[in-house]
């Protein structure tokens, strides 16, 4: 991929490369896998060929998903969990159908208190909820986010918030970035969220930023906040 960046090679290479690793079973391969076609996503979200791409994401992942599935299994280690909630995220993002349902499904017994989602699949759910999510979807999350007793947990829900991608609710999570609702060290945790969510959230981020640029600098002011702001 650094080849690649630096025009050396094309990028088709690259992915040529990255569909022999179908059967890998290691987390760390998984999770530079994913943090590259991440990066390669958001260049490709500008261009004609963004559907593609996730296409070939879920060309990729789905079959070392099938293999996880959603419940650990005996004898597992925590690398397998870390890397089944990776896998599971991944394919929701990118619209993968039978991740979908599984994940609205799951969500569903979670709000209504049948069955509690277990810690490491929260953060897969709640993405693919929110990215393929409406008003509803949102107003649940935010509700979930008001009625969490855990820190860990409400932390967890403003990290995903920006996965939403219609414009109007996308000012809304900005919005609440900035409410009482969120702690002021947690709001960058939202905005950056919301950038790194989609090509519209990236666009109402920087607009956000630029729009609220006083209150921002002056909750922060030289901290390694806005540094960190300034980054996502």
């Amino acid at each position: 991929l650094s080849q690649a960046r630096a025009g050396i090679i094309s990028t088709v290479e690259v992915l040529k490369v990255m569909e022999a690793f179908v059967n890998e079973p290691n987390y760390t391969v998984w999770s530079d896998l994913s943090c590259n076609l991440g990066i390669l996503s958001t260049l490709l979200s500008h261009t004609d060929f963004y559907e593609e791409i996730q296409v070939f994401v879920k060309d990729v992942f789905s079959p070392i998903g099938e293999r996880l599935g959603w419940d650990p299994k005996p004898g597992e280690g925590h690398l397998d969990a870390l890397l089944r909630g990776l896998v599971l995220g991944k394919l929701g993002k990118a619209g993968h159908k039978a991740t979908l349902e599984e994940a609205r499904r799951r969500f569903k017994d979670h709000v209504e208190g049948k069955h509690m989602l277990s810690a490491d699949l929260r953060s897969p759910v709640y993405v693919t909820i929110l990215k393929h999510g409406d008003s509803t979807t949102l107003d649940t999350m935010l509700k979930l986010h008001k009625q969490a007793d855990m820190q860990e947990e409400k932390n967890r829900i403003e990290r995903v918030l920006g996965a939403i991608s219609q414009p109007e609710l996308i000012q809304k999570v900005l919005t609440f970035a900035l409410s009482e609702e969120v702690r002021p060290q947690d709001t960058v945790s939202v905005i950056g969220g919301v950038a790194g969510g989609s090509k519209q959230g990236r666009k109402a981020a920087w607009k956000f930023v630029r729009d609220n640029w006083e209150e921002l600098y002056n909750r922060y002011q030289g901290g390694f906040l806005i540094s960190r702001l300034i980054k996502v």
